[in-house]
């Protein structure tokens, strides 16, 4: 019987899978402090409050909180919050623009996710791409576990963290790094916050108020939605080469897998969850004892990437979690780390001739990367 710390929580299923990724906003609040103090007398205390507050009903609206595309860029830019409408696993699969990079992560090129995750006697580790792992963790410290839904294509139906995916060519605000001189790495962080609202409906809408005036000029005493994962708290620790055979779906001769440098987010946040059912099964808060009992049960099934970065890191991030999220703590590293899957995640076409180098893209020339960057 699982406990109610690790209790499975339901998914909401009531509502249109289009509606989850609208970009909503609320109203702002005047900036002149007459005008604030005229509205506040006119409309009531609570006119301009924010979600969490007294809020008013959300009006819908174009994007407005990212910058607009360079000349050329309209037809392929697709803003953060309106990502994934409409579409379906097979859609994202064909349209998604992968970041190719070479051995020691520099950007190679672009190709969908369907050819970079293809795996084959040709393409054995298909194509190395960037990924991220984004870790959550509450206020108590638990971390967020998560099931892979059933329906995707990839490693479906396996525990992993919060949330696991890939920046793209293309988006909007830009989620391409270039080695950023101090590890910043904003486009990954750019990118987990589009796929925490796709996948578990975290609004990562950047146009509100700070959390500072959302919990005093306006008396507030929760955190607004909009204010849950702000892009400065995101930390960027480390990456992680990695491949992995996806043989649990498919078997030996599977035609899928990863091949990733995954770069690896710590955030601690209370969040309000609203899963995708097309991307997430269950959700589930754990302590690390109650993760280590979860690991041991050999009836749940693993992410190999998650099972790999605990085990060359995670444990020990989450150990020290206060360090881990500090700005410039000690566990953030330029090294990239590289390891082979787990037991169990290797197919019939990948043999011990293969090396780390296979299944990458080499760049021939420094202006072809620079001309592909974005």
């Amino acid at each position: 019987m699982a406990s109610s710390a690790t209790r499975a929580m339901p998914l909401r299923r009531t509502r249109a899978l289009h509606t989850r990724h609208e970009l909503t906003r609320r109203h702002q609040p005047p900036r002149c402090p007459l005008l604030l103090l005229f509205a506040l007398h006119t409309r009531g205390a609570c006119a301009w409050a924010l979600p969490g507050c007294c809020a008013e009903p959300r009006l819908s609206a174009a994007v407005s909180c990212v910058p607009p595309p360079r000349s050329g860029e309209v037809s392929t830019m697709v803003a953060s919050s309106a990502y994934g409408a409409g579409m379906t696993q097979t859609d994202m699969m064909e349209r998604d623009q992968l970041v190719l990079v070479d051995s020691s992560d520099r950007v190679s090129g672009a190709m969908s996710k369907r050819e970079a995750h293809s795996f084959s006697a040709a393409t054995p580790r298909g194509c190395l791409h960037r990924a991220f792992s984004c870790f959550l963790f509450d206020t108590e410290g638990r971390m967020l576990l998560t099931k892979r839904a059933a329906s995707k294509i990839t490693f479906p139906s396996v525990w992993t963290n919060a949330c696991c995916s890939h920046p793209l060519h293309g988006a909007v605000p830009n989620e391409v790094d270039h080695d950023d001189v101090d590890l910043a790495m904003p486009g990954a962080k750019h990118a987990a916050r589009r796929k925490l609202q796709h996948e578990l409906g975290i609004d990562p809408a950047e146009a509100c108020t700070p959390r500072a005036e959302c919990t005093s000029a306006y008396g507030c005493t929760a955190v607004p939605p909009c204010c849950q994962v702000p892009h400065e708290d995101f930390r960027f620790l480390s990456r992680f080469h990695y491949w992995a055979a996806d043989v649990l779906t498919s078997g030996a001769e599977t035609p899928w897998g990863e091949h990733e440098i995954d770069y690896i987010l710590f955030i601690q946040a209370d969040v309000t969850l609203d899963p995708n059912p097309d991307e997430v099964g269950e959700v589930r808060y754990v302590t690390a004892q109650e993760l280590r009992e979860m690991l041991a049960d050999p009836t749940l099934r693993w992410s190999p990437w998650f099972v790999g970065i605990m085990e060359r890191a995670g444990w020990e991030y989450w150990a020290d979690l206060e360090e881990a999220l500090k700005e410039n703590g000690r566990f953030i590293t330029r090294e990239i780390v590289f390891f082979d899957p787990p037991d169990g995640f290797v197919a019939k076409y990948n043999l011990e001739s293969h090396g780390r180098e296979t299944g990458v893209q080499q760049i021939a020339r420094e202006s072809k990367a620079a001309s592909i960057a974005e």
